[in-house]
């Protein structure tokens, strides 16, 4: 697998794993000790997603992944508030 199939696929992943932590993150009262759990529980899975692909860390590779990050969390929150 090449290294940007690699790097698309990573940061699918942390898209895809963060959607349930930001509909759970809706319903919160904002800077709550569970919203701030909400928002970094994923964290650990990020950085093993990058490790297990082989990624490591790289400064040129981040700006990619905290956005699949934040991505993430917007659309489950988004998902959230239109599915009330």
């Amino acid at each position: 697998m090449s290294a940007a199939a690699k790097l698309a696929s990573v940061a699918l992943a942390i898209c895809l794993v963060n959607v349930p932590f930001g509909w759970w993150r809706a319903r919160l009262r904002k800077f709550s000790p569970a919203w701030f759990l909400a928002i970094h529980a994923p964290i650990p899975f990020a950085v093993a997603l990058r490790h297990l692909a082989g990624l490591g860390f790289r400064w040129a590779t981040l700006p990619l992944f905290v956005g699949a990050y934040f991505l993430g969390q917007f659309a489950g929150a988004r998902l959230r508030t239109r599915a009330s």
